[in-house]
């Protein structure tokens, strides 16, 4: 993506205007290193919205940053690896020049290629300037089994080629990805996934620093730093990155998932889209968000789902969206201006965690089963952190003494939080979970995720169809 910023007015348009600013050229490592010990020195992230690898990942990225390695980023799908390498571009230089018209962002100071060396040389003090964003100084590419030498260093330009010149002058190159991420930073996701024999013509640019294309004598010395993303071995089927080529990355940095149910919470919180239409006022309470990150961690600890593969993060994110969605549905169908998600809207999950997912199960169609196995699992261990069983007995007596309570998207706000008033005991814990709000959806979703965990605390039954339930006396 190009940056569509404009370099300020004040800075060199010529060599000459360059070398009188006092600019000196220094390496993409050097550049990241000094920018990185800027931030460490003031007590400031590396990056910003990376939550959870405060006291794990980051520590090991800094050093790498430190040591000026190239690293590689080793995890299972949905663990913020790719955040992180876009967001290197942040400790670049804001402008960076180049020698205006140079397709591999020619150091005006120290030109590698044909095309500036001859214009510097023509030109001298003259030979105009270009400024680069840091935006415009990263370079990514998805892995695939297709990916060519020609796609990631460069091939001969037959069209160059025609317009006269000759197959071994250096103008006749087309610069693959690579070079033209010179001086700058350049990613592939996905690293296994290329095939053996491209991962081998990247051993040059690792420890070289150069590229040779086409058996010309043509030689490169780029300065780029490189940075790859990959799933673990024991996960990857699909290839494997050769042994000489790792042991080019400077450093092997291992990511993982959040480490409790609250820091995904947060981390959802961050990254979900909030939905906002106007005429109705979405709102997903806290212990219901708490199911949702406490859904993805029982996921991952499941002996039903395939740990090798992982539970991505995106899971969690996609399905408080989910949540939210059917809570504004619920709500518009309804014709109330705040909808508030509930229990019986967790059914909405099953479309965007079943997808996301690997069920090992021997018997074919288990998914469900497994997934309403996982609801209940979350929605019983929030409501033991969440609710304080001291007057839940009151409720239970109420509902052996003949109380009903009927739930689901039918069911207007009014009539569930109505249950407050006439269920003995119900509410106390209601107006802890609502925070003493006395919003009736608020009031409502509360009523009915205590109803729902009395009944997987197994004293309630529940009798379900659909959305819809029917609580009472077991």
């Amino acid at each position: 993506m190009t940056s569509a910023l404009t370099p300020p007015a004040n800075l060199a348009r010529t060599l000459g205007d360059l070398i009188d600013s006092g600019w000196v050229s220094r390496s993409v490592s050097a550049e990241i290193r000094e920018n990185a010990v800027a931030r460490i020195t003031a007590g400031e992230p590396l990056f910003d919205g990376v939550l959870g690898y405060e006291d794990t990942v980051m520590p090991q990225l800094e050093n790498a940053l430190l040591a000026g390695h190239d690293v590689i980023f080793l995890g299972e799908r949905g663990q913020a690896k790719t955040r992180m390498i876009r967001s290197l571009t942040g400790l670049l230089d804001e402008w960076m020049p180049i020698v205006e018209g140079s397709e591999i962002n020619d150091d005006p100071t120290d030109p590698v290629s044909r095309f500036a060396r001859d214009l510097i040389a023509e030109r001298g003090d003259d030979t105009p300037i270009a400024w680069v964003h840091r935006d415009d100084r990263y370079g990514e590419k998805l892995a695939t089994p297709d990916t060519s030498i020609a796609d990631l260093i460069g091939e001969v330009d037959p069209i160059k080629v025609a317009e006269g010149r000759y197959l071994s002058d250096e103008l006749t190159l087309h610069y693959g990805l690579v070079p033209r991420t010179n001086r700058g930073i350049f990613a592939i996701n996905e690293l296994p996934d290329l095939a053996e024999r491209i991962q081998v013509g990247l051993l040059n640019v690792l420890e070289e620093r150069d590229v040779q294309i086409r058996g010309y004598k043509v030689r490169l010395p780029l300065d780029v730093m490189l940075v790859a993303s990959a799933n673990p071995d024991d996960y990857t089927n699909r290839g494997r990155i050769i042994t000489p080529l790792k042991d080019r990355f400077g450093s092997q940095i291992r990511t993982h998932y959040p480490l409790t149910a609250e820091l995904e919470q947060r981390i959802v919180a961050q990254e979900a889209r909030a939905l906002d239409v106007g005429a109705v006022s979405v709102r997903v309470p806290d212990y219901l968000s708490a199911v949702v990150a406490e859904f993805s961690h029982a996921a991952r600890s499941s002996p039903h789902v395939n740990h090798r593969s992982g539970v991505s993060v995106r899971l969690s994110v996609s399905n408080y969206e989910a949540l939210s969605a059917n809570a504004l549905r619920r709500g518009l169908r309804a014709g109330e201006s705040t909808a508030v998600a509930r229990v019986d809207d967790l059914d909405a999950l099953a479309a965007t965690s079943i997808g996301k997912i690997e069920i090992e199960a021997i018997e074919d169609g288990r998914e469900g089963a497994v997934f309403d196995a996982l609801v209940r699992q979350a929605v019983l261990e929030v409501f033991r952190d969440r609710v304080d069983p001291t007057g839940l007995s009151a409720v239970v007596e109420a509902f052996e003494e003949g109380a009903v309570a009927h739930t689901g998207s039918d069911v207007p706000s009014a009539e569930l939080a109505s249950l407050v008033e006439s269920v003995p005991g119900l509410a106390t814990p209601v107006s802890a979970l609502c925070d003493g709000s006395d919003d009736p959806a608020e009031i409502a979703a509360a009523v009915e995720f205590i109803l729902e965990g009395l009944h997987l605390s197994r004293r309630l039954n529940k009798d379900a169809s659909g959305s819809a339930a029917t609580y009472r006396a077991r």
